[in-house]
């Protein structure tokens, strides 16, 4: 995995806390965020959007990838991610944010969320082992 000491946890999650308060749930109540590092060194964080359409809410992950994305470019590549939720509820990232995750993730980035058990971390290739990838020439 890449460098991801306890600083850079403590960082990453507090970041990540710091979004989740700003979540728009009014639907679910339930309050999540995410913090990215970016190989550049940047830390950007995201929250959960909700909307009356559920299909139309996006998740604190994807937030803060499209955020990412937006003040640094499509060349950004994602070293570590931190998950929380203020719900102290198991949320592991989505099948849709997995799938978008993986466009910018490095293999072996580590990826911390609230689990059944209590926090986990894994290599994201191990949380996400067979990503769709559109092969090009």
């Amino acid at each position: 995995m890449t460098d991801f000491n306890q600083a850079t946890l403590d960082e990453l999650t507090q970041r990540a806390v710091e979004a989740a308060r700003n979540s728009y749930s009014r639907y679910s109540g339930f309050s999540v965020g995410a913090a990215l590092k970016l190989s550049n060194g940047e830390i950007v964080a995201g929250t959960n959007v909700e909307n009356a359409s559920y299909g139309l809410t996006i998740c604190a992950e994807r937030s803060a990838l499209v955020s990412a994305v937006s003040q640094f470019g499509p060349q950004i590549r994602v070293e570590a991610v931190v998950v929380v939720n203020l719900n102290n509820a198991p949320s592991p990232p989505c099948g849709a944010c997995r799938q978008v995750l993986s466009e910018f993730m490095l293999p072996d980035a580590p990826i911390t969320f609230p689990g059944i058990n209590g926090v986990r971390t894994m290599k994201f290739s191990e949380l996400m082992p067979e990503s769709f990838e559109l092969k090009t020439r």
